[in-house]
């Protein structure tokens, strides 16, 4: 039995009017009537049937679009589509073997009509890949351009994944059909919104599409995809809008794929690697796409000047991966006010997950444009986050929350936002790590010394305790900003608090004094002020009048000694 096109009546297959003649008659005919269907229905179902030999290799491709076929279609119940769409979805592959054109004429009228259900989307995909395989004429490529938009605009995840499943090395026809996608307005945003839920999602994107099939999409696959849409002579539209999730997207892709890869990830690229011109590892491909992405979108200064400082053979080493993100960041540094919004969006809301193997670089990136226009959008959510980090096990981790919280200072409307973490920030003062105190302190400095901000007594007595031993420390820059702190806290603290800080203050005096003629002018001069401090807070006159007259140390000790007698 010669082939048909199974949702043809066989009464309009067998017609031998030319096309123009069946839509000029169409025009003029009336719709079938219920009792034509029924009789066309069972003509259809007829097992017994066969196209008579004479017109076994009769053209047939003008039926396909035949008016009458169409309105025989829609004459089905929409539950009994869905079965003989499955027979028109087996019919369009053997079609394209046999007739290319006529496969793709039923192709058009399966999409046209409605009728390509989403458990035949896939099927219906990889149908049109084969029609782009084995058309490689220009002209014909473009013959089902429609027909693929259609569908991506009505089904853009089945279409994405299928498409990703059955020519994950993008190969000329997906290439073709990619480009198509990603360049049409009404599919464009769509498909790139499909490809960043797969770039994301390292080294398996686990989905499904609606015929059932489960298989994993490797991300891998789809940096390939974007590589060739890089390619495209006009800009897409969507790679502009998402570029800030592409960038991210693929730097932490190089992160990834410098550890241990999968056996199917491996697979992949060696398969990729057999077409040519591919370098050895995913890792060095990736990076290539970050600066085909930058170059394209008119970021080559930066591109250039992370080569220049070499950041790019700094991204490809996992124990220093971050260091990358960081210069990488600055480059972007007032680039503009929707990228900074959007990078530190997409930061917060990843640092909000638990992704251990993603926090380092995310955090660096993050600390890097948080002073940037447009990067104060989500700053409450990057502080709540604050105490969460601060705890972390990781050095490097801790002192980019520090610095993070240093870069927030240097805008005057942010410190009161970070009221709620001196008890954090006073904690890390017993870090023996003297980095971390020093960035803490800075940080409290600007904080306490808000008059906005009250001292309450368990911060003024937890304040004293942590800030008293750095007075003797090595560092000038702890020692001074260790005692401004506590002026400020002795001179603000109010009620009950005075009293139980008495001892802690008194405690205090002979560090001071110690440190009034210190060879660093700054912290002698701090060390005299808080020195003064604290004999009024202590109500001691006669030590104070003796500070105040600038006596030797000598004196100062005298003083102190005969009052302590008494």
């Amino acid at each position: 039995m010669a082939w048909r096109p199974p949702f043809t009546p066989r009464v309009v297959w067998l017609s031998n009017k030319s096309e123009d003649e069946e839509e000029k008659g169409a025009e003029a005919a009336p719709p079938l009537q219920h009792e034509e269907v029924q009789e066309l229905q069972l003509l259809q179902a007829d097992p017994n049937w066969e196209l008579p030999e004479e017109m076994q290799k009769q053209e047939y491709t003008h039926v396909l679009h035949n008016p009458r076929a169409k309105v025989y279609w829609a004459s089905f119940e929409p539950k009994d589509r869905e079965g003989s769409t499955v027979m028109v979805a087996e019919a369009m592959t053997e079609a394209l073997t046999y007739d290319a054109e006529a496969g793709a004429a039923l192709l058009d009228t399966l999409v046209e009509s409605e009728v390509s259900t989403l458990k035949q989307v896939p099927r219906i995909v990889r149908c049109i890949h084969r029609w782009f395989t084995t058309n490689t004429d220009e002209s014909a490529e473009h013959r089902l351009d429609n027909t693929l938009v259609e569908l991506t605009d009505a089904h853009p995840h089945d279409v994405v994944v299928a498409l990703l499943r059955c020519a994950p090395s993008c190969d000329r026809a997906a290439a073709a059909m990619w480009r198509m996608m990603v360049t049409t307005s009404m599919t464009t945003k769509k498909v790139f919104q499909e490809l960043l839920c797969v770039l994301e999602d390292w080294p398996l994107h686990s989905t499904s599409t609606s015929d059932g099939d489960q298989q994993a999409v490797l991300a891998l696959a789809a940096t390939r995809v974007l590589r060739e849409i890089l390619r495209v002579p006009r800009c897409p539209r969507g790679l502009k809008v998402n570029f800030p999730r592409l960038l991210l997207a693929l730097l932490f892709q190089v992160l990834y794929s410098t550890e241990q890869m999968s056996d199917k990830v491996d697979t992949f690229w060696r398969e990729c690697q057999e077409e040519g011109g591919l370098p050895t590892s995913p890792s060095r491909f990736i990076v290539l796409t970050v600066k085909a992405l930058l170059c394209r979108l008119g970021y080559r200064l930066v591109a250039f000047e992370v080569e220049r400082k070499r950041g790019w053979d700094t991204l490809l080493h996992a124990e220093t991966h971050h260091c990358a993100m960081g210069l990488l960041a600055r480059e972007f540094h007032g680039v503009s006010r929707h990228f900074n919004a959007s990078v530190v969006s997409y930061l917060v809301e990843l640092l909000s997950k638990n992704e251990p193997r993603c926090e380092l670089p995310a955090m660096a990136f993050l600390v890097e444009i948080l002073a940037s226009p447009g990067a104060d959008v989500r700053v409450d959510s990057f502080l709540q986050l604050v105490p969460r980090y601060l705890e972390s096990d990781c050095r490097m981790m801790r002192s980019l929350v520090l610095k993070g919280l240093s870069v927030l200072c240097g805008t005057p409307r942010m410190v009161p936002k970070m009221r709620f973490l001196v008890h954090r920030l006073t904690d890390v003062l017993q870090d023996t790590d003297m980095d971390m105190v020093r960035m803490s302190l800075s940080v409290l400095s600007k904080v306490i010394r808000d008059p906005r901000f009250p001292i309450s007594t368990p911060i003024a007595l937890q304040l004293a305790e942590r800030l008293r031993p750095l007075f003797d420390n090595e560092s000038w820059y702890v020692q001074q900003l260790s005692v401004s702190i506590f002026k400020e806290v002795i001179e603000r603290v109010a009620g009950d608090g005075k009293k139980l800080l008495k001892t802690l203050v008194h405690q205090s005096l002979l560090p001071l004094i110690f440190h009034v003629h210190d060879e660093n002018k700054a912290v002698a001069a701090t060390c005299w002020g808080t020195l003064l401090q604290a004999t009024r807070f202590l109500k001691k006159e006669k030590l104070r009048q003796v500070v105040a007259k600038d006596q030797q140390i000598e004196a100062i000790g005298e003083c102190l000694g005969s009052l302590g007698s008494t």
